[in-house]
């Protein structure tokens, strides 16, 4: 057994080949074991066990840097670099994170949780390393569906000879979370043609070997690897940067990985390595279906998915979609988290698929919407966040009606900082002419949904991960008062309102559309004394703030108490998050309470 607390960059760097090959699948063993009782993401680091195993014996972190690219990947690193004891509170509170953390480890040169940064962020460091005279390599390991967003180019575009120590590792496994789409897919699947390639390249090398002529043709194209690269590919794209690229390599045969990484140590100018692995590779379910092991839930919970907001929001959108021809569907290599694949599948002539593109998505919603189509894009509310300047000036300025599902709004558990969602309310209300909604059970979710789509602005309809309550709401009003006739009001929205809702010592008015804010609502508050805001979101820009200055606008004189997020929270699963903000339906309770009795004293 080679795996134990005794793992280390050193120890790698002491075995041989069946050693490194042996800890391969031990560590695989480990993973399948292991996250599977835990959750997380388990095919992607099936995937690249021997990548990140050939990494540590050629180069030497933290003075060498691995910047890993959507940093789900990076599991086999954090076991090696001497969190292995630690993987049995993976992505809980107190534990290690899902993602690279700098603050977690020296090993983790950079953080990873949003897609096609990882070239960038190479760069910058390969940059400032040379500029302070260190001679370490930095190392970019992106994925073919990070080569998907804009950004991995833009980094591309600016490597340049000068820049000495940086390699480019694509990890190319045809996938992203859901199969990887567009031209770029297609690039890749062709160059992925290695037996072609290599049959055809020795075919020339023969041929050419039987004349004097041929031999001097030979010489001259550097033994026919650019004639017959040029003649089966036309060109190849990294090389047309500058680029030396090295493969396509197997993934998973650790010996040919560590030659050629060292053979890209030596090349002394950027470069790309490219590798071909199997997501999920060694778990059978994984392979056959990487989509649905992407992530798996602690405990591999079941029925989650059927009542989850995202499918019951999908089906929604599916049965609208049958009665207005117009309805599109959009998603940044989502389909299956965003509940999606039922339009997909049903009209597929109307749903896009864009790769992980959200900026592109947002535009070409807008695109669609000028020519008088109604497009919805399905996103994460984290993801959206790259969307900011195309919400402005493609979709505001002009008023385009775009319709955006914002899917695991608020707290998200256990994938932490990184993909919270809680920026999208502050970011949307400072944009003109957009209107939210936030719904907190299954009937509030369908009259939202209907809401946005009869609308004609940038309509918005967020809501959490997690199961969706029943509900049984039948008619939509913009908010809902609940209570006994109290002088304390509650007002707050989207799934916490369920909680708030229970609190006997206090009115609850619950806002259904949260922004613009209906007057209906401004109106109610200003009948009570005491008014508590409680807001899953930033607390800076988002509903509490706005509603207070609508208030005070009106003239309000009684006391006013905001508890909204300060800042992002850590890994720990959502109902400890919402505790220890002070958005649980105990301490909003033990909250309105205890202010209550402040102010009558």
């Amino acid at each position: 057994m080679l795996l134990s607390d005794e793992i280390s960059p050193e120890f790698i760097k002491s075995l041989d080949i069946a050693g490194k090959k042996q800890l391969c699948d031990e560590i695989r063993e480990f993973l399948i074991e292991n996250v599977s009782g835990s959750g997380g993401h388990l095919a992607s680091n099936l995937g690249t066990v021997e990548l990140t195993v050939a990494l540590h014996s050629v180069f030497s972190t933290p003075g060498d840097k691995i910047v890993f690219d959507v940093g789900h990947q990076c599991y086999t690193h954090k076991i090696i670099t001497g969190r292995y004891a630690g993987f049995g509170k993976l992505r809980s509170a107190g534990g290690i994170s899902g993602f690279p953390r700098s603050t977690e480890s020296e090993h983790d040169a950079f953080i990873g949780g949003h897609s096609s940064i990882s070239v960038s962020a190479a760069l910058g460091i390969a940059k400032a390393m040379q500029l302070e005279g260190s001679s370490g390599s930095v190392v970019a390991v992106i994925g073919d569906g990070a080569l998907t967003g804009g950004e991995a180019y833009e980094g591309l575009n600016n490597l340049d000879r000068s820049v000495k120590n940086l390699i480019v590792v694509l990890n190319d496994n045809e996938m992203s979370i859901s199969r990887s789409k567009g031209t770029v897919s297609d690039y890749l699947t062709r160059m992925r043609s290695s037996r072609s390639y290599f049959n055809k390249k020795e075919a020339v090398k023969e041929f050419l070997s039987h004349s004097e002529v041929g031999k001097e043709i030979s010489k001259s194209i550097s033994g026919t690897k650019d004639l017959v690269k040029f003649a089966i590919y036309q060109s190849n794209i990294f090389e047309s940067l500058g680029l030396k690229y090295y493969g396509p390599v197997n993934g998973h045969d650790v010996e040919k990985l560590i030659e050629i990484l060292e053979i890209a140590k030596m090349t002394n100018e950027p470069c790309i390595v490219h590798i071909k692995t199997k997501k999920g590779k060694g778990y059978r379910p994984a392979e056959l279906n990487s989509g649905e092991y992407h992530g798996v839930a602690r405990g591999n919970h079941t029925g989650l998915r059927s009542r989850s907001y995202s499918e019951l929001a999908g089906k929604k959108l599916l049965r609208l979609a049958e009665k207005d021809e117009r309805i599109c569907a959009v998603t940044a290599a989502m389909k299956y988290a965003t509940g999606l694949e039922h339009i997909a599948k049903a009209y597929p002539e109307r749903f896009f698929d864009v790769g992980i593109a959200e900026q592109h998505a947002l535009t070409f919603c807008c695109g669609l919407a000028s020519q008088g189509m109604v497009p919805v894009f399905a996103v994460y509310s984290t993801f959206l966040q790259r969307c900011f300047d195309q919400l402005v000036h493609d979709a505001s300025i002009e008023r385009k009606h775009i319709v955006l599902f914002i899917d695991r709004a608020g707290f998200v558990g256990e994938d932490g900082e990184t993909h919270q969602g809680i920026y999208d309310v502050p970011m949307l209300s400072s944009v003109p002419g957009t209107a939210i909604w936030s719904p907190f059970d299954e009937a509030t979710l369908e009259m939202c949904i209907e809401k946005a789509l009869q609308s004609d602005c940038i309509a918005a309809v967020r809501y959490p991960r997690g199961i969706c309550p029943e509900g049984s709401v039948s008619e939509y009003s913009d908010c809902y008062l609940s209570g006994n006739g109290s002088d304390t009001l509650i007002v707050t929205y989207g799934r916490i309102s369920l909680g708030a809702q229970s609190v006997d010592s206090a009115d609850t008015l619950t806002l259904l559309k949260i922004y613009p804010i209906p007057e209906e609502a401004v109106e109610t508050a200003l009948r009570y004394k005491r008014v508590f805001f409680f807001e899953e979101s930033m607390r800076s820009g988002g509903i509490a703030e706005k509603f207070l200055c609508r208030l005070y606008e009106r003239g309000f004189t009684g006391k006013y108490h905001i508890t909204a997020i300060e800042a992002p929270a850590p890994a720990a699963d959502t109902d400890t998050q919402l505790a220890e903000a002070g958005l649980d339906a105990a301490h909003i309770a033990a909250r309105t309470e205890r202010h209550r009795s402040e102010t009558e004293t």
